[in-house]
């Protein structure tokens, strides 16, 4: 899978861009606050019609501007697609191959794309919340079923939280339709963790190898799962688990009412990285940690080839100063022959390219991009 043709229109700082990719390796240069983050960010959005960086979408679009414009050209093994994605003040469209989508879940999954930047290792020591859109993302992509089960969830969430509030001040009386609603959320919840046991088992198999290339270790990697709801185990049917959920909402019902929120469920979940079995946000050293995120996205990479018989974009932004020049070469090494590669930086110094050969190199300034030989 490959990134061809891709046009931008007021996107951020980027007013108009219209340019072709290689299908191997894409570098941009430029000083900081030019564009390179945004361009990275404006591929991810046609991939998951989401940013990385915001949850408001008016902000995508240039200042003064109407409307921003995304479209590209997607080579994959066995189709060729257009996709473009339209972002307005009232929302935003999509198309396949010039027919609009009326949901964005037809939409999501046309284009896989994984993205790594500096702030990805906060995924190894950072708030649970990181974790859980970590899941919640990438397992989005390439599951159309995750998808909907996740949107589902918050829609319901939403709703029973809403109905705990007005429970917890007395403007409401009615338990039984609070039950009612714990019992969907229960179904919901009970496929979102059936289908997170799975991915992450993959996952934390492949980003084991991956770990183990790119560190040259001895410790084993391993990624843990831990549901709120502390009886649920990793061989738990669906079944099972909407029964265990159930029954906990049972015993916390006067708890969350008190509260005014739902005190378990997958938006309280959490998983943990271990090296040897230890927790690797108490125990790893820096480096151990930048290894560990490294691996994770290495290991999103099989995953989704795992899943879709295609490799996905990978973006890396700004990452490669981050890290030395072994983990660079066991990086490049691994992706090398795979996957398109958009890596954005300030320089080309201190970089270790001898793996790649000829790479498409951009210079970004201003938002406006230019190949180097043309510079």
């Amino acid at each position: 899978m490959y990134l061809d043709r891709f046009i931008v229109q007021n996107y951020r700082n980027l007013a108009n861009i219209d340019t072709k990719f290689d299908p191997n390796v894409n570098i941009f240069i430029g000083k900081n606050a030019q564009g390179k983050t945004n361009l990275l960010e404006a591929i991810y959005f046609l991939a998951l019609t989401r940013s990385h960086r915001t949850s408001s979408d008016r902000e995508l679009i240039a200042f003064d501007k109407e409307f921003a414009n995304i479209m590209g050209r997607i080579h994959k093994s066995q189709v060729n697609l257009d996709l473009r994605i339209l972002i307005t003040k009232k929302g935003k469209k999509v198309w396949i191959n010039r027919v609009e989508q009326a949901k964005l879940s037809k939409y999501v999954g046309q284009l896989n794309a994984i993205l790594f930047s500096p702030e990805d290792l906060d995924l190894i020591k950072g708030a649970p919340a990181l974790r859980r859109r970590f899941m919640d993302q990438e397992f989005g992509q390439v599951n159309a079923e995750y998808l909907y089960f996740a949107s589902k969830y918050r829609q319901v969430l939403l709703q029973k939280n809403n109905y705990l509030k007005q429970l917890s001040r007395g403007q409401a009386k009615d338990e039984v339709f609070l039950d009612v609603l714990s019992d969907q959320l229960s179904g919901i919840a009970a496929e979102i963790i059936f289908r997170r046991f799975k991915f992450l088992e993959y996952l934390s198999h492949a980003a084991s190898d991956a770990y183990e290339h790119i560190s040259l270790a001895s410790e084993k990697l391993a990624i843990a799962y831990h549901p709120s709801v502390a009886s649920i185990e990793v061989d738990d049917d669906t079944e099972t688990i909407y029964q265990k959920i159930l029954e906990n909402f049972k015993k916390t019902k006067q708890m969350e009412i008190k509260k005014g929120t739902t005190l378990s469920g997958p938006h309280r979940d959490d998983i943990e990285f271990k090296l040897d079995g230890k927790n690797a946000h108490l125990y790893a050293s820096q480096g151990q940690q930048r290894s560990i995120a490294l691996s994770v996205k290495l290991a999103e990479i099989q995953l989704v080839h795992h899943l879709t018989d295609e490799y996905p974009l990978l973006l890396l932004d700004d990452v490669m100063s981050e890290l030395d020049h072994g983990r660079q070469s066991a990086l490049l090494d691994y992706i090398h022959g795979k996957t398109q590669t958009f890596i954005t930086t300030t320089d080309l110094e201190g970089i270790s390219w001898e793996i790649i050969k000829q790479p498409k190199v951009y210079h970004i300034k201003s938002g406006k991009i230019s190949l180097e030989e043309e510079s």
